[in-house]
């Protein structure tokens, strides 16, 4: 079509002309140099608009986001009408600037108003949900004098379902203001209504929800859409299920939703049983089909079938838009990672043309749960927009992987970047301190929690809490769990867990049945945490009670680690018969942590047939775990077997084995202080075994005589002597009693089990000098006061 001639024809032929062309630009995508090129030939040509054109040219320009333009017109304008401030303001709410929209809504005289203007005043805060301004805009509408239509009751109930604390009242006032007006069988309303109800997530919405729905006549994608999310939402799977059957058209979202739902409630089978059949029937697949799909595979385990999808999406080569193609490629991503497949996952992040915060994460999690680190250091470093996620990926994947230290170091390099942590940074970094034992590091964490306002988030809460117990400050963290303003089943996990693992075995079942009396149902770790309690306590009956509620009446079947946590409660007790039966009555073959459990009882209770049968049986399965050697080795050690224990360290160096050399820390001064066995690396070690021989000659005077049976080495008794006294907890002790203030608590951790001879020489200390010293094994906690544990020499 040729640009109108400035002399050609009268006006009303010449805006004819320039109307089509702006209705021609309205269907192009890129069309904004055409529209300035138009416009300038409009304002070169002498025609003066009238406002049809104006206003087309106010509402393509900010179709076109050139807000600029858009405005300058509406300024120019000498009497903008209801078309053009209903433009703008759509405008405005679209780009984001509510504040904006809202002037232009208050600016707008009431004479130039029309319910299109309210009902998109009214659209702009539902689009943001924003439901009590929507609210008084639809109140000023009706005090005004103006008629609500069908587009006002849809918009004013979706913005009514982002209000918090909605009450079915509430919903039900609205209802009825619909029912008055007539609308309520226009689709759209009834969408709107049924989307109300669902948001109140009671029973009773359900119902009046399942009402609107039943009396609806006509029914489109969304109105079902919107029943199986609902469903699926409030945790009914089978309502949802029963609504989907009812279905009779092929709408593929209808078919996601019902997937998704499935995979969001762990039933994996169901899902891709769905797909399947969705496949079967020609409905249409998309990336929402394929990303449910995929993550069903994924979090079920199921990676063969996850490949198998993949290979399909290969095989069809559907032709996604890259921003439809970046949910399944980054589920890809984590697939791959997920089955060990690190480097596949790369080559597909690789492959990614715009890559988002959750392709990057992705990646960065495959490597760090495949322990290389290096790698993901490598991805994270270049990173273009690094934001809070990010950083607490990389501080977790470095705690997990044993990297507690250049945790807290990123955790600070993260500070000096300018980047505010989130609570689950905050989560991330409180079990960095709990490794580590660095217990005033912790504790001004908790402060910048405090003030950054997280106080009351729970994963943060969860994490502080262990965090204080790992780090033997159990007063600390049974505040930060009375003062939780909610507690979730983890916290709870974390406070029994904690008891049990400081020796109030009491105290941990009595809150275990407290849980349950609350009407909160215990999970697989509630019952890990309370089988430890017992096994801690000796609580045996109890232990034993606890196991057989598991299936009986919460239908948790026991796996292997359950098994393992029971074993070890008969074989502290010295009931190796009876763990022997229990084996034998797995309904699964017994795995390495049923056999450590065994040849741990053993070394405690002196059982050398089966020690040596869990020996072997961890030999075949896990043959690099030094645990094992060093567990038979000293087996045979404790009967004097000394050419058995020669056998198993030459073992040991022919299969490469190493053991994990002991060591224990302190922190002193926000420092810590690492000591090994016969340690003479640290600057002021030889203050501290003099001052150990010094508190030696006392602790003989109370009663100390040093037990030479843990000295594993076939050596003369005078040098066994000198042996024990250089155990790295003895050091760690010493120090601590040397540099801590008079009456502060000493607080040591080992790597690994503390030996007999060491608990008995703490026991002797803390009478010796009136002081409370805690040490945490790999195992458990030990508080000596006095001259007694809080283990009662039951370890």
């Amino acid at each position: 079509m040729p640009l109108v001639s400035p002399i050609a024809g009268d006006v009303r032929a010449i805006a004819g002309r320039y109307a089509a062309h702006l209705h021609h630009l309205s269907s192009l995508r890129h069309r904004l140099p055409l529209l300035r090129a138009l416009h300038a030939h409009i304002l070169t040509s002498g025609f003066v608009p009238r406002a049809h054109i104006l206003n087309r040219l106010i509402d393509l320009y900010s179709k076109s986001g050139d807000l600029l333009s858009a405005r300058r017109l509406f300024d120019s304008s000498p009497l903008p009408d209801a078309i053009a401030r209903t433009s703008l303001l759509t405008a405005y709410s679209n780009s984001g600037l509510l504040p904006l929209a809202r002037q232009v809504f208050d600016e707008t005289p009431l004479w130039t108003r029309d319910t299109v203007f309210y009902n998109a005043m009214i659209s702009a805060y539902s689009r943001a949900s924003y439901g009590p301004p929507a609210v008084s805009v639809f109140l000023e509408m009706l005090r005004d004098g103006f008629r609500p239509d069908d587009y006002t009751y849809t918009g004013i109930l979706s913005a009514s379902a982002s209000i918090p604390d909605l009450t079915i009242h509430q919903c039900q006032l609205l209802h009825c203001a619909v029912v008055k007006s007539g609308a309520e069988h226009r689709v759209s309303v009834s969408n709107a209504l049924i989307a109300l109800y669902f948001k109140c997530g009671t029973n009773e919405g359900l119902v009046s929800a399942h009402e609107v729905f039943d009396r609806m006549i006509d029914k489109d994608e969304l109105t079902w859409t919107t029943m199986v999310v609902g469903y699926v939402r409030l945790g009914d799977i089978q309502g949802a299920r029963l609504v989907f059957d009812e279905m009779d058209g092929r709408f593929d979202v209808v078919w996601n939703a019902m997937i998704s739902g499935y995979a969001q409630h762990g039933l994996f089978f169901e899902a891709l049983e769905l797909f399947r059949r969705m496949h079967l029937c020609n409905i249409p697949l998309d990336e929402f089909s394929y990303t449910s799909t995929i993550s069903a595979c994924v979090n079920a385990g199921f990676f063969k079938l996850g490949k198998a999808v993949h290979g399909h999406i290969i095989r069809v080569g559907p032709n996604f838009e890259p921003e439809s193609a970046l949910p399944v490629e980054n589920v890809l991503v984590t697939l791959y990672a997920n089955c060990g497949k690190v480097d596949v996952a790369r080559q597909i992040f690789n492959r990614i043309q715009k890559k988002d915060h959750v392709s990057w994460n992705a990646i960065l999690t495959g490597y760090l749960n495949s322990r290389r680190i290096q790698d993901a250091v490598e991805i994270f470093n270049p990173m273009p927009s690094k934001n809070c996620l990010a950083w607490m990926v990389m501080i977790s994947g470095f705690v997990h992987n044993g990297l507690a230290e250049e945790g807290l170091k990123l955790f600070n390099q993260m500070r000096n970047e300018g980047f505010i942590p989130c609570d689950y940074t905050y989560a991330g970094t409180f079990a960095a301190c709990g490794e580590l034992g660095a217990l005033e590091h912790g504790r001004q964490l908790h402060a910048q929690l405090i003030r950054f306002g997280y106080e009351s988030s729970n994963s943060a809460g969860n994490a502080l809490l262990t965090m204080y117990a790992k780090c033997g400050a159990m007063d600390e963290a049974e505040l930060v769990f009375f003062e939780m303003p909610y507690l979730d089943p983890v916290s709870w996990n974390a406070m029994i867990s904690a008891l049990a693992h400081h020796g109030h075995g009491d105290e941990a079942i009595k809150l275990y049945d407290q849980m349950v009396m609350k009407g909160i149902y215990p999970d697989r770790i509630s019952f890990l945490t309370v089988l430890s309690a017992c096994s801690h306590a000796g609580l045996v009956d109890e232990g034993f009670r606890y196991f057989e509620t598991m299936e009986r009446d919460y239908g948790i079947k026991p796996e292997e680690d359950h098994y393992a946590r029971l074993i070890d409660l008969l074989g502290r007790a010295g009931r190796i018969t009876e763990a022997r039966k229990v084996i034998e009555s797995m309904p699964f073959k017994p795995g390495p942590l049923v056999w450590e459990a065994v040849l741990t009882s053993c070394r405690l209770k002196g059982d050398m047939d089966l020690g040596v049968q869990a020996a072997e049986q961890l030999f075949n399965t896990i043959p690099q775990q030094d645990g094992t050697y060093v567990l038979l080795s000293n087996i045979y050690a404790a009967v004097g077997r000394w050419e058995d224990v020669a056998r198993v360290r030459k073992m040991m160096r022919e299969r490469g084995v190493k053991k994990e050399p002991g060591c224990s820390w302190i922190e002193v001064a926000n420092k810590v202080h690492v000591f090994l066995v016969n340690d003479v690396s640290h600057p002021e070690v030889h203050e501290v075994y003099n001052f150990l021989d010094a508190l030696g000659a006392k602790m003989r005077k109370l009663g100390y005589v040093p037990d030479t049976r843990f000295v594993l080495h076939d050596m003369e008794a005078e040098q066994k002597e000198y042996v024990l006294s250089t155990h790295s907890e003895k050091l760690a002790v010493g120090y601590g009693l040397l540099r801590l203030p008079i009456g502060a608590a000493i607080r040591v951790l080992k790597n690994i089990r503390i030996c007999g001879d060491c608990h008995t020489a703490i026991l002797f200390m803390s009478k010796a000098v009136g002081r409370e010293i805690i040490v945490r094994d790999v195992k458990r906690f030990h508080h000596f006061k006095d001259g007694e544990c809080s283990c009662g020499n039951y370890w």
